[in-house]
Formats: C-alpha cells, sequence, structure tokens
C-alpha cells in the first residue's frame, strides 16, 4: 500500500484479506462461501491478484 490510500492488487493471505476488512479470518471465510463459484479455489497459501480482484468487487474496497 502506498500513502494515497490504494490497495496494491497483488496475492493475499486468507488471514491478511481478514485484517484489511478489519475482521477475523473465520468470519471473512464464511463471508467467501456464496461467492466460491465466482472467485475459484485458493491454491496453496494465497488467493491470485484476479481472486483478490473479484474479492474486492463482491465485497468492495476494505477501507
Amino acid at each position: 500500500m502506498n500513502t494515497t490510500n490504494e490497495i496494491a492488487l497483488k496475492a493475499y493471505t486468507t488471514k491478511e484479506l481478514a485484517a484489511m476488512y478489519g475482521i477475523s479470518t473465520k468470519t471473512f471465510r464464511g463471508w467467501l462461501i456464496p461467492h466460491k463459484e465466482y472467485i475459484g479455489l485458493k491454491t496453496g497459501r494465497y488467493f491470485t491478484a484476479l481472486q483478490v480482484k473479484i474479492i474486492f468487487e463482491r465485497f468492495g474496497l476494505p477501507g
């Protein structure tokens, strides 16, 4: 992230994304369930940049 409040579009872990939204990882995983077919499965530890873009589009930018 930089000083202009922009969020970098890159690969993030579930923990990192949950922290960005200010919620627990358990809550964040619950949020993902209805959107599973659009986001796709996480490969390894990280959501890809494309998956993160879809998450931001579905849930809005973390604030």
